[in-house]
């Protein structure tokens, strides 16, 4: 991020804080959540200095794209090892320069050893924005050590009480993603020229099977026969009613549908659950995009739409942290994060695929979307705005930390 300086008018340096973030980058919504905390730290807490821990996998192609927007970001990777050690000189110098180590969103506490092993190799404070907790005890002790932990969903909050954790701050605090500004309008505005798709007058629409089969994605993640066979026997269910609000949409609004996918698995879902299975009248109106795409491109194209939905939860934070309108739908295998539409005021755009009411609602949500996008995005602005007022509190919490470690250390 900034380059290392004095703070103003103060003759001390800047607060350094090590970012420990990037997931895996075959989901562009994993990918989101750095981006989003860095543009976050970068708009709310300017006097401080940031390097990014990276996982291992983090590639070349993202790396050039989150330099292409945060140009000074020093990106380090590597493991912290039992004799208190970093494997890499970067991560030695990193952990050595930061007062402060961020944990940023995740599913979990994602990178609970390497937050363990920095704190037993230098004593120094951490935290926590944005994760969903399920009460997993190897997670507690961390958690109950860190300065403040956000939970992206209230359920997670309130599991976390119930499970004893005992952090100082514990609140419900949005997830980084929201915050994710990255752009590639030249390539977005290409491909939606190409699909003969024009600005507001489309939908964005994402498949996705139960259980995400990775085995076709990553070489070292064996098939999984149970996986497969619950896909198999829930696609159809999963699938059905997002091919009917499709439908609806095109013959109702004139609005054309993007088939699109949020991780690299999804093209395919798509093209088999619902493009090809669409009556001639409608497919003629729906482009299916053959391939993936990184975060930058993807957040061009949702800006432009009228709204998205579908059964992933990234690109609508993404869409909504940008105030584009977005509908989700989840089911019993997903972790608690869905419920983060109820916490920002998009319960009635909240669908659980398991469950009949809801599901009996959703083509006529969708539809509604698309017939009154002047009120959709009304909604989606209104939840933007609560987001960042949570957002605001949690750059406080972090602001408040740092303040007493510049103290202790005499800065």
């Amino acid at each position: 991020m900034k380059q290392e300086e004095q703070a103003a008018g103060t003759g001390t340096r800047v607060p350094r804080i090590l970012l420990r973030s990037s997931w895996q980058v075959v989901n562009i919504g994993d990918i989101a959540h750095t981006p989003g905390v860095l543009a976050l730290l970068e708009q709310q807490l300017p006097e401080a200095e940031v390097r990014l821990w990276a996982s291992p996998d983090l590639t070349d192609e993202v790396i050039e794209m989150e330099h292409r927007r945060f140009p000074e970001l020093k990106i380090v990777k590597g493991t912290i090892g039992p004799d208190g050690q970093a494997t890499s000189r970067e991560l030695a110098e990193a952990v050595e320069w930061c007062d402060f180590l961020l944990h940023g969103s995740g599913p979990y506490l994602v990178a609970n050893e390497d937050v363990q092993a920095f704190v037993q190799a230098t004593g120094k404070p951490f935290g926590v924005f944005g994760i969903t907790y399920s009460g997993n005890p190897a997670e507690k002790d961390m958690l109950d050590q860190a300065e403040f932990v956000y939970f992206r969903d209230t359920v997670s909050l309130e599991k976390a009480r119930e499970c004893g954790v005992v952090s100082p701050v514990m609140e419900f605090g949005p997830d980084g993603a929201f915050s994710a500004d990255l752009r590639n309008d030249a390539k977005a505005e290409r491909y939606l020229q190409e699909a003969g798709l024009q600005a507001g007058e489309f939908l964005c629409c994402i498949p996705k099977l139960r259980l995400t089969p990775y085995w076709t994605i990553k070489p070292e993640v064996a098939f999984d026969a149970a996986r497969h066979e619950r896909n198999e026997r829930m696609k159809e269910h999963d699938h059905v009613l997002l091919r009917e609000a499709v439908a609806a949409v095109v013959r109702q609004t004139g609005k054309r549908i993007l088939l699109c996918p949020e991780d690299s698995t999804q093209m395919a879902v798509g093209k088999e659950m619902i493009f090809d299975k669409l009556p001639e009248d409608v497919r003629s109106h729906v482009v299916w995009r053959e391939s993936f795409w990184l975060t930058d491109e993807a957040l061009s194209v949702y800006v432009r739409s009228a709204g998205l939905f579908g059964n992933e939860m990234h690109s609508p934070i993404m869409c909504v942290g940008n105030g584009i309108p977005a509908i989700v739908c989840r089911w019993e295998e997903q972790t608690s994060k869905g419920y983060m539409w109820r916490d920002i005021g998009l319960g009635d755009w909240l669908f659980d695929q398991d469950n009949e009411a809801d599901r009996s609602r959703l083509v006529a949500a969708v539809l509604e979307m698309a017939q009154d996008t002047e009120a959709a995005k009304r909604k989606a602005e209104a939840a933007r705005d609560y987001v960042r007022a949570s957002q605001l509190r949690m750059i406080a919490t972090l602001r408040r930390s740092l303040g007493r470690c510049m103290e202790r250390a005499g800065l």
